[in-house]
């Protein structure tokens, strides 16, 4: 176990995220309506929380691009709803942006069971969250992206000391300040939420906001990767299913004005690629030589679309 793991302290009360929320002082005296004002009133500020982390978020952003345009993967590593986040938004990355499952990646402490069911204590295993990474043999072309919204799980700072180790890049997001919490992160992003309206339970605002800055960065990352083209999303998995299908073809149809009926034949002689597709219709040729211009453009469908004819 690293030091930073051993001088992190046994009473936590002490940290924003674990103190009492005087606006919610009243919630079990009053009905659901007025539950229901108290915590709507509490998620309006999240928003907020997150902007004030704009500088920290784009720079985890562009450093996590560089790193999976030069080959490498982003590894989140989280405990409990932290955790639960961190899975559910490496999961959503191949059917959205057909990425390779092992792009992203995603472990959480007490293993695939935690999502499932709480295991107590597995934050606080620090050889785990040695061990866990490890098994995914981390580089230097990788990131490691810890997110404890306390700033505090074992598991989860063990991790991204394993990775410094191995010389990957680090990103850390928590809900606390560093002044209540440090770390050693090439990128700390630090959203500040505030006391939770149940004191304690970070899976409310905390994770919302952990929610809101995995959607930015993959999304965001995506976008630099030339995934996304607009608004639209132009690399998604059209063999997934019949919604993604279906998604792509009224793609095709939004970008070059052809028929639905049009558009999913194009897809089928575009093998399935919507890029492909749309290159295809906008020089009139056929999909290898619609798949040798992307790939003169890095996959780009704007840089693309304004070669020469």
């Amino acid at each position: 176990m690293t030091g930073d793991a051993k001088e992190l302290p046994t009473r936590r009360g002490h940290l924003l995220t674990e103190q009492s929320n005087p606006a919610s002082l009243e919630l079990d005296r009053g009905d659901v309506s007025a539950g229901f004002d108290i915590i709507n009133r509490q998620d309006g500020r999240i928003a907020e929380a997150v902007a004030r982390a704009k500088p920290e978020i784009c720079r985890a952003i562009e450093l996590i691009a560089e790193r999976l345009r030069g080959g490498g993967r982003l590894i989140y590593v989280g405990a409990g709803t932290s955790g639960r986040l961190g899975v559910v938004d490496a999961a959503e990355c191949p059917p959205t942006f057909m990425t390779d499952p092992e792009m992203v990646r995603a472990i959480i402490a007490g293993g695939p069971q935690a999502m499932f069911r709480s295991i107590e204590r597995a934050e606080d295993n620090a050889e785990a969250g040695r061990d866990d990474l490890e098994a995914l043999h981390p580089g230097a072309k990788d990131v490691v992206f810890g997110i404890s919204t306390g700033g505090t799980a074992r598991y989860v700072r063990e991790a991204l000391a394993c990775g410094r180790q191995h010389g990957a890049a680090t990103v850390f997001l928590a809900c606390v300040s560093s002044e209540q919490v440090s770390d050693e992160a090439d990128v700390s992003i630090r959203v500040i939420t505030g006391p939770e309206v149940l004191a304690g339970s970070t899976r409310l605002k905390a994770g919302t906001a952990t929610k809101m800055v995995l959607n930015m960065v993959t999304t965001l990352t995506m976008v630099q990767l030339g995934k996304v083209h607009q608004n639209l999303m132009v690399d998604l998995n059209t063999r997934a299913c019949a919604k993604l299908t279906d998604r792509a073809t009224r793609t095709i149809a939004t970008l070059t004005g052809l028929s639905y009926e049009e558009s999913g034949q194009l897809l089928e002689r575009a093998h399935g690629r919507v890029k492909t597709a749309v290159v295809m219709h906008h020089f009139a040729c056929h999909a290898a030589e619609a798949d040798a211009r992307l790939s003169r453009n890095h996959d780009h469908l704007r840089k693309t679309l304004t070669e020469s004819k």
